[in-house]
């Protein structure tokens, strides 16, 4: 008499872990919720919108998600949903579950630009524009890297020299997210004090933001040049409580909690359309996910997965408690984003020629990671940072 043997049920990359009791209620209800808005809004879409090179109606998303709540949500007042760094989190991986490029615009909204005006500017500067902001009526850009000054800003050669009680500002930015639609540009420059940041309307005389084509990487996100030329600001325009590197440093450091968590949607999202595309695609005569070696990929990016977002669950609770260091930092995003875009490589793999087509996402992913393992930080950067902590060397030069 042969046993009968009940059909094996397969769980997802979450399931398999039991990933979600590390999760509140609270927090679980905010992914549902982050979820549920891209399901209906941007999913459908978001491969059409990479092929083309924009989202055709970006103000209006911009508005949805304020309207959620996502932007600056883990700020507190003026408009801002107050939430916590781990509930950021989670909604940041949602958002790259679904696109690297619409996580960007969130990211770059509330934990660059909004955040320098939260912690460095002055009342006057944060009502007139973080209540706009966090409603998505207002998009902000944040001016940091350069042409010759990427790693090292402290090289940077945009420069604001005083004229009488206003500012001069003349230089050039590249490489920043939201430029060609913002309507507020953090610029850092050089001055006689020291670096120190500027709010910049970006209809004020003199600055221009010609947008940059051509990429591969990121292309539901509008990337451009910040170009000023003589920009004639008022005194009031200067963040008043940033001097030095400190302050878009510590802006950054927000940027990158996000992506610790951001870069693990991507992971997911490529392991779950290999998972699936496993079982149901047929060779010799029986599911792919049915060889061995097709297993093991399988297995390894799961493990990976699960560790990174153990690793992301941890540093937020220490971002809540308010003992994040950015080394800590450093730490998540070196792994977190490496790991993500090795899975996605791996589980483009599984899907064979059909893993290079826009009719799933992997191949989105794999080519937005390579933009997310450079800005914020290089892995170089990273990894030197924490050699640093490790041997009290610093190896940057």
């Amino acid at each position: 008499m042969t046993a009968s043997h009940p059909t094996p049920t397969t769980l997802d990359v979450t399931e398999v872990a039991g990933l979600d009791d590390l999760l509140t209620a609270d927090e679980r209800a905010i992914r549902a919720s982050v979820r549920q808005l891209l399901d209906t809004r941007v999913e459908p879409h978001i491969a059409e919108w990479f092929e083309r090179g924009a989202i055709p109606d970006v103000r209006d998303l911009t508005r949805e998600f304020g309207s959620l709540g996502l932007l600056g949500m883990h700020l507190e007042g003026y408009g801002c949903a107050g939430m916590s760094a781990t509930e950021y989190g989670v909604a940041c991986l949602e958002l790259e579950a679904c696109d690297s490029g619409v996580r960007s615009l969130v990211s770059v909204q509330g934990s660059l630009a909004m955040y320098a005006i939260w912690r460095w500017g002055s009342e006057e500067q944060k009502q007139q524009w973080l209540p706009a902001m966090a409603a998505g009526e207002a998009i902000g850009c944040f001016g940091l890297t350069e042409p010759d000054a990427g790693s090292d800003p402290g090289s940077m050669r945009t420069r604001a020299r005083k004229d009488g009680s206003d500012w001069i500002i003349d230089g050039q930015k590249m490489w920043i997210s939201n430029a060609p639609y913002a309507d507020v540009a953090i610029v850092w420059a050089q001055t006689d004090d020291g670096v120190r940041g500027f709010l910049v309307p970006t209809d004020t005389p003199g600055l221009s933001t010609p947008e940059i084509t051509h990429k591969l990487s990121l292309r539901a996100s509008a990337t451009g040049e910040l170009v000023l030329d003589g920009v004639r600001l008022p005194a009031s325009a200067m963040l008043p409580e940033a001097r030095g590197l400190k302050g878009p440093l510590a802006c950054l450091n927000e940027a990158r909690f996000g992506i610790v968590w951001g870069s693990l949607g991507a992971a997911r999202s490529s392991i779950e359309t290999a998972r699936r595309y496993a079982i149901e695609r047929t060779q010799f005569d029986k599911p792919i996910g049915g060889f061995q070696l097709t297993q093991q990929k399988l297995a390894d990016m799961t493990l990976e997965y699960v560790k990174g977002y153990l690793l992301a669950v941890h540093l937020g609770r220490r971002k809540d408690a308010g003992v994040l260091s950015p080394t800590q930092v450093s730490i998540g995003k070196l792994n977190n984003v490496r790991e993500a875009l090795e899975i996605c490589r791996t589980a483009r793999s599984i899907l064979g020629a059909n893993g290079i087509s826009l009719e799933y996402p992997i191949i989105r992913h794999m080519n937005n990671l390579e933009s997310v393992l450079t800005y914020e930080g290089t892995v170089e950067m990273h990894t030197l940072v924490l050699g640093q902590a490790l041997t009290g060397e610093a190896a940057f030069r």
